[in-house]
């Protein structure tokens, strides 16, 4: 098992590999780096689990690689565990490392241990044969061609001026709420297709709940309407009804979000989401219609559709933002 360090350029590598929740512009997509080496430390915490292997160079120098791969909820359905490595293990690692070459730096794409088993950052997709009786259960986004269009429309918005000047003095590692345990906020967060939702139907309220962040909302189905002056949080105050089918969630009364509207737009009291859940007829997806408006950062609502699978056959895990993990995350 002896493998030199070397480069690779412009590999096709599979979305669901390098797929992250975070800007990944550091890194070189267009090379992989791969090597034999052992593994010194491994952090199993979030936002995002690191490990810090040495290897031997051309010069025969010891050589510390610093290797990010995703958070815990995602390689635990991948098949990783907290005791996954240890210090001593020889790895194979393959990752795209770092634009900036002064560091030994990497983003990983796959690990081999000793006796074969190769791990990835990728989380498994739902079976998709399962039938949902309602809307409650366990669901993960499709992942599909309209998930990813509307996450595009969502990361270039059109903006009004006060929302572009935010937008082009955002900087990742010094103000993203995510690197400082801030969860995202809807309709971000439903979005996040690596990530289970769970959605329990009852009479007088709806709960949801994000993997992400340990995101919990509670939408109330009594007939109420928004609260006049009333309390803005993080979520919102969501309100819902049914539509034959379709449950619809108004929700409005957010706090303040540096990137409450997409990567680096923020929102603010004027925010307003409006989601509507629908069964399809084989009761196997969720198609998700989504309107978002803010007019302060907005120059226009925004909207589109993506779909969630059902997912009885997976399991929810808890996220656990790591304050001092996050530190070292934006620093990074």
């Amino acid at each position: 098992m002896k493998v030199s360090i070397f480069f690779i350029a412009l590999m096709v590598v599979p979305r669901w590999l390098i797929y992250a929740h975070h800007s990944e512009a550091g890194f070189d997509k267009d090379t992989i780096v791969a090597f034999e080496a052992k593994v010194i430390t491994y952090d199993w915490r979030n936002p995002h689990v690191y490990f810090l292997v040495e290897t031997v160079g051309v010069s025969e120098n010891p050589i510390e690689w610093k290797i990010e791969t995703s958070s815990t909820p995602i390689l635990s359905r991948g098949g990783w565990t907290q005791d996954s490595l240890k210090p001593g293990d020889t790895v194979i690692i393959r990752g795209h490392p770092e634009r900036d070459s002064s560091r030994n730096y990497a983003i990983l794409l796959t690990l081999e241990k000793e006796d074969g088993l190769i791990l990835s950052a990728a989380s498994p997709d739902p079976k998709g044969i399962a039938r949902a009786s309602n809307l409650s259960g366990v669901w993960k986004g499709s992942g599909g061609q309209a998930d990813s269009e509307f996450r595009q429309r969502l990361s270039s918005p059109t903006l009004t001026e006060k929302g572009a000047i935010a937008r082009n003095a955002y900087n990742f590692y010094t103000d993203s709420p995510v690197a400082q345990c801030i969860a995202h906020t809807s309709p971000w967060l439903i979005t996040t297709g690596l990530y289970l939702n769970e959605i329990n139907v009852q009479n007088d309220v709806v709960s949801m709940r994000s993997e992400f962040f340990d995101v919990e909302r509670n939408i109330f189905m009594d007939g109420r309407e928004h609260p006049v002056d009333g309390e803005r949080t993080q979520q919102g105050h969501s309100i819902g009804w049914w539509e034959n089918e379709t449950l619809v969630v108004d929700s409005r009364l957010f706090s303040d979000h540096r990137t409450g509207n997409g990567p680096g737009v923020p929102s603010g009291a004027q925010k307003h989401v409006v989601e509507r859940y629908t069964l399809s007829e084989d009761r196997r997806r969720i198609t998700l219609d989504i309107l978002l408006e803010d007019e302060e950062y907005l120059a226009e609502p925004l909207s589109g559709t993506i779909e969630w699978i059902y997912a009885p056959e997976l399991r929810l895990y808890s996220y656990n933002c790591a304050q001092d993990v996050s530190r070292a995350f934006r620093q990074d």
